[in-house]
Protein backbone atom coordinates (compact mmCIF):
# COMPACT_ATOMS: atom_id res chain seq x y z
CA UNK A 1 0.00 0.00 0.00
CA UNK A 2 1.68 3.42 -0.51
CA UNK A 3 1.82 6.02 1.40
CA UNK A 4 -1.30 7.75 0.33
CA UNK A 5 -3.51 4.47 1.24
CA UNK A 6 -2.31 4.19 4.26
CA UNK A 7 -2.90 7.64 5.54
CA UNK A 8 -6.38 7.46 4.05
CA UNK A 9 -6.99 4.28 5.90
CA UNK A 10 -5.75 5.49 9.02
CA UNK A 11 -8.35 9.00 9.00
CA UNK A 12 -10.64 6.23 8.37
CA UNK A 13 -10.25 4.21 11.19
CA UNK A 14 -9.67 7.28 13.40
CA UNK A 15 -13.05 8.79 12.47
CA UNK A 16 -14.61 5.29 13.39
CA UNK A 17 -13.08 5.48 16.48
CA UNK A 18 -14.42 8.42 17.08
CA UNK A 19 -18.12 7.35 16.38
CA UNK A 20 -18.26 4.71 18.55
CA UNK A 21 -16.86 6.69 21.34
CA UNK A 22 -19.64 9.46 21.08
CA UNK A 23 -22.64 7.65 22.29
CA UNK A 24 -20.88 6.57 25.90
CA UNK A 25 -19.91 10.10 26.38
CA UNK A 26 -23.16 12.10 25.37
CA UNK A 27 -25.27 10.13 27.98
CA UNK A 28 -24.36 10.60 31.64
CA UNK A 29 -23.90 7.80 34.42
CA UNK A 30 -26.99 7.31 37.20
CA UNK A 31 -23.84 7.96 39.53
CA UNK A 32 -23.34 11.78 37.85
CA UNK A 33 -26.57 12.82 39.27
CA UNK A 34 -27.80 10.52 41.85
CA UNK A 35 -26.80 8.96 45.33
CA UNK A 36 -27.26 5.36 45.95
CA UNK A 37 -27.08 6.04 49.70
CA UNK A 38 -30.21 8.04 49.52
CA UNK A 39 -33.26 5.60 48.38
CA UNK A 40 -36.50 7.47 48.59
CA UNK A 41 -40.21 6.28 47.99
CA UNK A 42 -42.98 8.55 47.56
CA UNK A 43 -46.96 8.66 46.89
CA UNK A 44 -47.66 11.53 45.00
CA UNK A 45 -50.42 12.98 41.98
CA UNK A 46 -48.92 12.57 38.74
CA UNK A 47 -48.64 16.45 37.34
CA UNK A 48 -46.84 15.70 34.27
CA UNK A 49 -45.25 12.74 31.90
CA UNK A 50 -42.52 13.90 29.41
CA UNK A 51 -41.59 11.09 27.16
CA UNK A 52 -38.87 11.80 25.48
CA UNK A 53 -35.02 10.88 24.78
CA UNK A 54 -32.56 10.35 25.80
CA UNK A 55 -34.62 10.04 29.68
CA UNK A 56 -38.40 10.87 30.28
CA UNK A 57 -39.27 12.52 33.32
CA UNK A 58 -42.30 11.78 35.65
CA UNK A 59 -43.25 14.89 37.96
CA UNK A 60 -45.72 14.44 40.68
CA UNK A 61 -46.99 16.51 43.96
CA UNK A 62 -46.49 15.06 47.06
CA UNK A 63 -48.21 16.09 50.60
CA UNK A 64 -46.08 17.09 53.27
CA UNK A 65 -46.32 16.15 56.82
CA UNK A 66 -47.08 19.89 57.08
CA UNK A 67 -49.87 19.75 54.65
CA UNK A 68 -47.62 21.66 51.97
CA UNK A 69 -47.39 20.22 48.71
CA UNK A 70 -43.84 20.20 46.81
CA UNK A 71 -43.68 18.66 42.79
CA UNK A 72 -41.11 15.90 43.09
CA UNK A 73 -39.32 14.97 39.02
CA UNK A 74 -38.23 11.60 38.42
CA UNK A 75 -35.91 10.27 35.51
CA UNK A 76 -37.61 7.26 34.03
CA UNK A 77 -35.90 5.40 30.80
CA UNK A 78 -36.39 5.93 27.19
CA UNK A 79 -39.93 5.89 25.45
CA UNK A 80 -39.25 3.13 23.70
CA UNK A 81 -38.41 0.87 26.52
CA UNK A 82 -41.11 2.29 28.98
CA UNK A 83 -43.42 2.06 25.54
CA UNK A 84 -42.20 -2.13 25.48
CA UNK A 85 -42.88 -1.86 29.80
CA UNK A 86 -46.90 -0.37 28.94
CA UNK A 87 -45.83 3.11 29.97
CA UNK A 88 -47.33 6.08 28.27
CA UNK A 89 -49.43 8.98 28.77
CA UNK A 90 -52.68 7.00 29.33
CA UNK A 91 -51.05 4.51 31.69
CA UNK A 92 -49.60 7.86 33.54
CA UNK A 93 -52.69 10.33 32.74
CA UNK A 94 -52.40 13.62 35.04
CA UNK A 95 -54.44 12.96 38.46
CA UNK A 96 -53.43 9.14 39.02
CA UNK A 97 -52.18 8.60 42.08
CA UNK A 98 -48.46 6.71 41.84
CA UNK A 99 -45.68 5.40 44.00
CA UNK A 100 -41.95 5.84 43.20
CA UNK A 101 -38.93 3.63 44.16
CA UNK A 102 -35.70 4.89 43.90
CA UNK A 103 -33.06 7.16 44.88
CA UNK A 104 -32.63 10.80 45.82
CA UNK A 105 -30.71 13.52 43.23
CA UNK A 106 -27.18 14.56 44.99
CA UNK A 107 -27.70 17.99 44.72
CA UNK A 108 -31.02 17.46 47.99
CA UNK A 109 -33.18 18.67 45.39
CA UNK A 110 -36.74 17.20 44.41
CA UNK A 111 -35.15 15.23 41.61
CA UNK A 112 -34.94 11.47 41.83
CA UNK A 113 -34.12 8.52 39.82
CA UNK A 114 -37.07 6.60 39.86
CA UNK A 115 -36.16 2.79 39.65
CA UNK A 116 -40.10 1.01 39.82
CA UNK A 117 -43.35 2.76 39.66
CA UNK A 118 -46.71 1.19 41.12
CA UNK A 119 -48.98 2.35 39.09
CA UNK A 120 -52.86 3.44 40.55
CA UNK A 121 -54.00 0.35 39.09
CA UNK A 122 -51.43 -1.43 41.21
CA UNK A 123 -48.92 -2.57 38.48
CA UNK A 124 -45.37 -2.41 39.55
CA UNK A 125 -43.23 -1.34 36.15
CA UNK A 126 -39.27 -1.28 36.54
CA UNK A 127 -38.96 2.26 34.60
CA UNK A 128 -35.45 3.56 35.17
CA UNK A 129 -33.00 2.75 32.40
CA UNK A 130 -29.23 3.57 34.18
CA UNK A 131 -27.72 0.54 33.53
CA UNK A 132 -25.35 1.43 36.53
CA UNK A 133 -27.81 2.31 38.26
CA UNK A 134 -28.90 0.02 41.55
CA UNK A 135 -31.42 -2.32 41.81
CA UNK A 136 -33.89 -0.47 44.44
CA UNK A 137 -35.71 -2.09 46.99
CA UNK A 138 -36.00 1.11 48.58
CA UNK A 139 -39.20 -0.21 50.42
CA UNK A 140 -38.47 -0.03 53.79
CA UNK A 141 -35.26 1.94 53.74
CA UNK A 142 -36.84 4.85 52.37
CA UNK A 143 -36.90 8.04 53.34
CA UNK A 144 -40.00 10.70 52.95
CA UNK A 145 -40.05 14.11 52.10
Amino acid sequence: MNMSGKLITGIFASGLLALTALPANAHHAFSAEFDAEQPIELKGVVTKLELVNPHSWLYLDTKQPDGSVKNWGFEFGAPFSLKQKGITKASLPVGSEVTIQGYRAKNGKEFGYAVTTVLSDGRSVKTGGAQDAPDAQAQGAAQSQ
